[in-house]
């Protein structure tokens, strides 16, 4: 007998299948009329023949294999191409990988993947003789039963999603018209598919090839509608955890998005602003922003940008100086001046106040605050605000400058004999406002002892 393992196109493998159905045929027909005389012997002939018709058809199917050992084309979920950890069948009759059609659901999807046929329902109802075909499969062949997927994984990839971001990013080294279509896509699929995010990580070129419009001579000068996309797209996979340092090594990213600070558009500028806030989640992507120069154009977008673009500017501002190295830099690069000029103007009080606390241990913060006029300030909302977290963080800006500028407690002393501002705080601010201004309180008292002993 020729070997099964042939070319789909040989005739003869053509011929040895219909010679093992005729064989299958008289060992089926021997065995119930009584001609296997109890031995068993066409029962074993019957078993191996059918065996060899199951390898041969699951080979003309292109099946997977694990190991040395090819799974069956109906062990496999149509949309993974995997054997099914959790077969179910769909009202199709189809069956499918429970995650995998759920996902597809999900999706917003109402046909059937195989038949197109338009679903009556989306009841998923268990293949319990499938499951059960598969668990025995495993046992005879060697290899552990695939576990099922308790909850949906909103991150399964399937071959259908690589190849399509495959096609999507080979578009963007074409005309500017078809980078736009793709841009666009791309936008669209990874703000609203996780499983798009995570494929960002599976090649090391996928992100070069995503901005490849941006480089020089791309286009982007001239087409805001590309770079915004784009911008956006970037924001959209770093907020996928396991892409942030990915992103924010890639020495494209970092440099495009503190350009894109100064973009043509709104959305362009608070996305990129955006971008940078997620991606300092981590710190070595704070190291890396704060060295490429994003703290001097994030200020300038805070003092002149649009209402949209300055909460994201600031949100970025606030997590990069957690890093003490880039307080020096927002220090050097206007940081207080902006802030406290938008605190006047009552925009973002309260995330304001916060940063202005973060770099209130900074000598250099406190002589820019006494500059540009912070005590009174300062004073003014802690006696106004009904807002806890704002009254906490003046008073502990309050005390840093007056450890640092004993000249500015003449002021504090006026504003506390005029309406008790600090001893109010003392006693109903929160326990980390009440010390602070317990310590303000006892500096003025000392200075007040050592004036009257004088």
């Amino acid at each position: 007998m020729a070997k099964t393992d042939a070319s789909d196109t040989d005739p003869r493998k053509r011929v040895d299948a219909m010679e093992l159905k005729r064989e299958l045929k008289r060992l089926v027909e021997a065995i119930v009329g009584d001609e296997d005389n109890g031995d068993g012997v066409c029962e074993d002939q019957a078993s191996k023949v059918l065996g060899a018709l199951r390898e041969m058809k699951s080979r003309k199917s292109g099946s997977i294999c694990l190991g040395t050992v090819c799974v069956p084309e109906e062990f496999r979920c149509p949309i993974s191409k995997q054997l099914m950890g959790d077969p179910v069948v769909l009202s199709t009759g189809k069956s499918y990988d429970r995650p995998f059609i759920q996902k597809w659901l999900k999706e917003g999807h109402r046909t059937c993947p195989v038949t197109q046929q338009v679903l009556s329902h989306t009841i998923l109802t268990p293949n319990l003789l499938v499951r059960e075909l598969i668990a025995k499969w495993c046992v005879n062949n060697g290899i552990a039963p695939p576990k099922p997927v308790t909850a949906l994984d909103e991150e399964l990839v399937t071959d259908a999603e690589r190849d399509r971001l495959k096609l999507l990013l080979e578009k963007m080294s074409s005309s500017l018209p078809v980078q736009k279509e793709a841009a666009r896509e791309l936008r669209l699929l990874t703000k609203r598919m996780p499983s798009f995010r995570a494929l960002f990580g599976e090649s090391a070129d996928a992100i070069p090839q995503l901005l490849n419009p941006l480089s020089p001579g791309g286009g982007v000068d001239t087409d805001s509608d590309l770079q915004e996309d784009l911008v956006t797209t970037v924001l959209n996979l770093s907020i996928h955890d396991s892409n942030k340092k990915l992103v924010g090594e890639n020495p494209i990213v970092i440099p495009l998005l503190i350009e894109s600070l100064k973009g043509k558009t709104v959305e362009i500028k608070r996305n990129a602003a955006a971008a940078l806030f997620t991606l300092s989640a981590l710190d070595s992507n704070k190291q890396i922003i704060g060295k490429k120069g994003a703290m001097e154009p994030l200020i300038e977008l805070l003092d002149e940008g649009h209402p949209l673009a300055i909460k994201d500017a600031a949100s970025a501002i606030f997590n990069l100086c957690i890093l003490s190295e880039n307080k020096v830099r927002a220090i050097r690069d206007g940081a207080i001046q902006a802030i406290l000029k938008k605190i006047r103007d009552q925009t973002l009080v309260e995330e304001l106040l916060a940063i202005l606390a973060m770099l209130s241990g900074h000598r250099e913060a406190v002589e820019e605050m006494c500059a540009h006029g912070a005590v009174g300030c300062l004073l003014s909302i802690l006696r106004e605000s009904q807002c806890e977290r704002n009254k906490e963080n003046c008073v502990v800006i309050l005390y840093t400058i007056c450890y640092y500028d004993r000249s500015r407690l003449r002021q504090v002393r006026e504003e506390e004999d005029d309406y008790a501002t600090i001893s109010k705080v003392a006693q109903f601010g929160t326990s980390r406002a009440q010390r602070k201004a317990n310590g303000i309180l006892e500096r003025l008292h000392k200075v007040t002892s050592v004036t009257h002993t004088t």
